[in-house]
């Protein structure tokens, strides 16, 4: 009987290494076809290579990304310097004269800074008249269409 159960134990041993063996055959083969996509083909460029590719484009993208930024950050400090706010206040300086000739235009930046130009129409001549403006208002006196175009232009007024 000793001699029949060593017969079985290494029948059995046998298949179970003949089993074992053939997953090792199938897991050999899927890691050397996933090796091969990794490697690439002949002429074809390989996949880690394209990885590094791509990543080292993700990188100058970063890079150009910050650069961008910083370019914002400057064009909305100029702007906020910028002449952004305009507004025109047409008008008959004169109640003999009809057409409103006359205007003052508003023209600030984002403080209420900058300045108004006004040009009054007669009939034999025109005067124009610039008045600057801090942070909407004027050393100098304003007439109220003036002041009107200033609130206009900052959006006090519609």
């Amino acid at each position: 009987m000793t001699l029949e159960v060593l017969a079985i134990a290494g029948a059995v041993l046998g298949l179970l290494a003949f089993i074992l063996a053939l997953a090792a055959q199938l897991r050999f083969r899927r890691m050397r076809r996933d090796y091969e996509v990794l490697q690439g083909e002949d002429d074809q460029s390989t996949f880690v290579a394209s990885v590094a590719r791509h990543v080292d484009e993700v990188d100058k993208l970063r890079v150009d990304i910050a650069q961008q930024r910083e370019v914002i950050a400057q064009l909305q400090t100029d702007l906020h310097d910028a002449i952004r706010h305009v507004a025109v206040v047409r008008y008959d300086a004169f109640g003999d004269m009809g057409g409103r000739y006359s205007f003052s235009l508003a023209l600030l930046d984002d403080d209420g800074d900058g300045l108004v130009l006004t040009a009054i129409h007669a009939r034999s001549d025109t005067r124009t008249y610039f008045k600057g403006v801090r942070s909407g208002a004027s050393d100098e006196p304003l007439s109220p269409e003036e002041l009107r175009v200033i609130a206009l232009a900052q959006g006090k007024e519609e």
